[in-house]
């Protein structure tokens, strides 16, 4: 039987503000539910996008992050989805922040986190340098977790997408949907973004739902936008052409990843070769 599942990415053009960020991305959630979507994805840095460190640790310091978290678990238990938000920067430390996505159940309730593995450090030309590190704890766990219709989800973060191995192994452990909610720099997002997000869907078999950033945000910061699901054969299922907020809905056969699997069965067998 065919198991068809509805889902929905988010775009958006988030703020340092967390509340602006939750006024922006809630009826883009409603919309979604509206249209039959079970599970609805929103971008990396969902809570905050600040570039400017100190200023993020003050506002978190400030802030009620359980009420904060509470209020995206009412957003969709109102809703009756599976919500991944993208990501939340969390204390971790003197200085440093966790990079943790939040995944929440129809009824409100929280049933996992990841906590972005790796780090955006990167010297892109033309002045334009990220130091993710100096200000991010990176996480040390994959994480699957079980969604709508028994489906199982592989969380990851924006900087993740390129390191194949950590795709490698969560298809081995049994996702069929990988999230890769991110805020990609125009010039990556540019020269790499669908073509990578491609590749790790052909490699694992498995569907890619990546939400994105978009456009130019209120600390100064560009992103790509270019929101894109995939399936397991590498095509586009749906896409934002483009950089403003908005969403896009597609419904995934999840029979397909067993399919893809069956025919190209790569990533089955473990080679042993000799070489440096």
């Amino acid at each position: 039987m065919v198991k068809k599942l509805r889902v929905a990415a988010v775009q958006l053009r988030s703020t340092p503000d967390a509340a602006a960020n939750r006024a922006q991305a809630e009826p883009f959630i409603r919309e979604a539910a509206s249209a039959g979507a079970r599970f609805v994805a929103t971008p990396e840095n969902t809570g905050r996008l600040d570039r400017d460190r100190q200023r993020l640790l003050d506002n978190l310091a400030k802030a009620d992050l359980v009420a904060e978290e509470r209020a995206w678990g009412r957003i969709a238990g109102e809703h009756g989805v599976w919500l991944l938000v993208g990501s939340v920067a969390i204390p971790a430390g003197p200085g440093k922040v966790y990079n943790r996505s939040l995944f929440f159940a129809p009824d409100g309730k929280r049933v996992a986190t990841y906590d972005k593995i790796h780090m955006f450090d990167v010297e892109l030309g033309a002045g334009e340098t990220y130091r993710e590190s100096a200000g991010v704890e990176p996480g040390k766990t994959a994480v699957i977790v079980e969604g709508p219709m028994g489906a199982k989800f592989g969380l990851t973060i924006c900087y993740d997408l390129r390191f194949a191995h950590l795709y490698r192994r969560l298809a081995k452990a049994g996702a069929d949907v990988i999230t890769i909610p991110a805020a990609f720099t125009v010039p990556t997002g540019q020269a790499h973004w669908e073509t990578l997000i491609r590749a790790r869907a052909i490699e694992t078999g498995c569907f890619v739902i990546a939400p994105a950033q978009g456009g130019l945000h209120e600390d100064g910061r560009s992103t790509w936008g270019h929101s894109i699901i995939v399936d397991p054969w590498g095509e586009v299922v749906a896409v934002i052409d483009g950089d403003e907020p908005g969403l896009i809905v597609a419904d995934l056969d999840l029979d397909k990843v067993a399919e893809a699997r069956g025919k190209v069965p790569a990533w089955n067998t473990e080679a042993d070769f000799a070489g440096p």
